[in-house]
């Protein structure tokens, strides 16, 4: 089955894209909340990070995306002053806006896609 079109062959042929092919379930860091850096786009990261522990409460910089790729992760967060929290599986996604205090506790390992601002905590 052949599902390339001949426009992406063309740009493929005149820039030479780079690809990168990624299997995140494979992915393993040495240590808690590892991550392997995929892409930075004008200071936003794309980063898939693995982990078997709870991160810290935290506010970022900017937006998060946090994307749970393999395994569950319960995210914790603030709403209104009240401690909420929300049991997120495989395909699941959190969007913190800007100010939303939130820790992810997984349970277990856990492989999650993360775009923020760079140098965000």
């Amino acid at each position: 089955m052949k599902c390339k079109s001949w426009i992406s062959g063309y740009v493929e042929l005149l820039l030479g894209v780079t690809l990168k092919i990624i299997k995140a379930k494979e992915f393993k860091a040495e240590k808690a909340w590892g991550a392997l850096d995929i892409a930075n786009m004008n200071g936003i990261t794309t980063r898939l990070h693995w982990t078997d522990q709870s991160y810290k409460w935290h506010i970022n910089d900017g937006e998060e995306v946090f994307v749970v790729l393999d395994g569950i992760v319960e995210m914790f967060y603030k709403q209104a002053g009240q401690e909420m929290s929300v049991l997120l599986t495989s395909g699941d996604i959190f969007h913190a806006s800007v100010g939303t205090e939130h820790v992810a506790c997984p349970k277990g390992e856990a492989r999650i896609l993360v775009i923020e601002t760079e140098g965000s905590v």
